[in-house]
């Protein structure tokens, strides 16, 4: 299910003077804590796990738009072509 990220706005004294309370807000409540510099937003810091689940989703929608681009394209093929296709690289170990 999709888990919309909370946001905390600070300034970047913040982050040198508060590291620690941000990071934990990252961590322990999955917020986003956008770091301003003079009243403008500079940069995000997010938690690790948050950073990791966010960039494979974006992969992920990558893939599907790339694929669906080839079905609306006509460059498909038949899923029995695809799968022999692969067993064959598999075999002869050309994975390349």
């Amino acid at each position: 299910m999709l888990q919309l990220l909370n946001e905390e706005i600070r300034p970047s004294a913040d982050l040198r003077n508060h590291y620690p309370e941000i990071s934990r807000e990252c961590r322990e409540n999955r917020t986003a804590v956008i770091i301003t510099v003079n009243g403008r937003g500079d940069t995000v810091s997010l938690g690790y796990q948050q950073y990791r689940e966010m960039k494979s989703r974006l992969e992920l929608l990558e893939l599907l738009g790339e694929a669906e681009q080839d079905v609306r394209s006509g460059n498909i093929a038949p899923m029995e072509d695809t799968i022999n296709e692969l067993r064959r690289k598999l075999i002869s170990g050309d994975l390349a």
